[in-house]
């Protein structure tokens, strides 16, 4: 069981590493290419449209061939994937190769998380925990690795870490022994049964508040992977900061959402769920659109720690909290939600890098504070309408 769960966090460290790494180097490859930041949107829609795909398509895999096979396909995608990142083809293959590349750690993603759900059996939670902390200390270290390759001047070879990492754990899925739970990891899942109830779950309040969430789930990952993905870019574009120290940034808010993981969910449990999405998002609207107008770059880095802290837990706890609020749809709640994020991280940056082509960094920055400002929004009514359905069963 420690073997599965120790494997599982290093794949987690593969995604986070995999998650980060185009917008790390984007500068770079842009100018490479001789792309504007519209372009660098478009690479990020393709590679989270994968990554949707993905997801999407995982349980359906892992019911032909297994877990195990699963995860060897996938990560043998994602390195392949990496390897074509590395050769830096025509500009658009490059399309082709996100979208494999987010296929693979899409669909890692989902099918540790399921196996480990389904293994874990006492301290589900801690587990999923390390693996949370896990894909955060690969995304703050990839953008280190990154500013080193940069200084160097061999930024490519970013991608060609990631394939030689996947390269190993692909190798490693072959050849380790997870004694009793080997038949779980190579066991065919059985076909299930149909419920035709999946609507019925969502009538009335209960579906104004998954419309909510869902929502919710598009503005937080769209929001999170456009200030990853573009950060160094505003950067440089605000304040003229040089490509390796603007790349460090990355890492900087990475760090500061790591560190918050450890104990966002002691913090949730004591002052509920609803509280801390509540207060998590609107201390996140004030710590952005204070980034927005500063123009310190000590200060700025301030901001992106506080906002990394404070932005670090809303996925997780947001998530156990629309599925408290949707009793009896466990089963389908997080997938919908999960699914939505993913659609958020392939749309926004795409309207991101249209919006620094366009009107410029500053601009750009204040719409990453409009997207938060809805999170605010969306969080107050998830609130409000629970109330008022608490209120009209009391009544009752």
């Amino acid at each position: 069981m420690k073997r599965l769960v120790w494997m599982g966090c290093w794949a987690y460290l593969l995604i986070g590493l995999a998650h980060v790494v185009v917008g790390s180097i984007m500068p770079n490859l842009l100018e490479y290419y001789g792309k504007e930041y519209t372009a660098g949107g478009s690479l990020i829609f393709a590679q989270f449209a994968g990554f949707l795909v993905g997801v999407l398509i995982s349980p359906l895999l892992i019911s032909n061939f297994g877990k195990r096979t699963g995860l060897i396909i996938a990560t043998g995608m994602l390195c392949i994937a990496e390897i074509c990142y590395t050769l830096l083809l025509p500009w658009g293959w490059m399309y082709i190769v996100g979208t494999v590349a987010g296929f693979g750690f899409g669909m890692i993603e989902a099918v540790i998380g399921t196996l480990i759900i389904v293994a874990v059996k006492k301290g589900t939670a801690v587990a999923m925990s390390k693996l949370e902390v896990f894909f955060g200390i690969g995304a703050l270290a990839m953008p280190l690795i990154a500013g080193w390759l940069i200084r160097t001047e061999m930024w490519r070879f970013s991608f060609l870490f990631i394939a030689l990492s996947a390269l190993m754990m692909l190798l490693a899925w072959m050849r380790c022994d997870f004694g009793e739970l080997n038949d779980l990891l190579n066991a065919k899942g059985a076909k299930q049964e149909k419920k035709g109830a999946l609507v019925a779950q969502y009538q009335g309040i209960r579906g104004i508040l998954l419309l909510v969430f869902t929502v919710f789930f598009f503005l937080y990952v769209g929001t999170e992977m456009s200030f990853v993905n573009f950060l160094p870019s505003l950067l440089i574009e605000k304040l003229g900061t040089d490509k390796s120290t603007a790349a460090f940034s990355v890492t900087l808010f990475w760090m500061a959402m790591t560190i918050g993981r450890v104990f966002c969910g002691v913090i949730a449990e004591r002052i509920s769920y609803g509280r801390y999405v509540l207060w998590s998002c609107a201390a996140s609207l004030v710590l952005i659109s204070l980034f927005s107008i500063t123009r310190q770059l000590s200060v700025m880095f301030i901001f992106i720690s506080l906002f990394g802290l404070f932005m670090s837990g809303l996925f997780s706890i947001a998530l156990v909290f629309a599925s408290k609020l949707l009793p009896g749809a466990e089963e389908s709640t997080p997938s919908i939600l999960i699914a939505a994020g993913g659609t958020g991280g392939a749309i926004l940056p795409l309207a991101m890098g249209s919006s620094m082509d366009i009107a410029g960094a500053d601009t750009a920055a204040w719409m990453l504070s409009a997207f938060v400002a809805l999170l605010l929004i969306l969080s107050i009514s998830a609130i409000f309408i629970e109330r008022f359905r608490s209120k009209r069963i009391a009544e009752a």
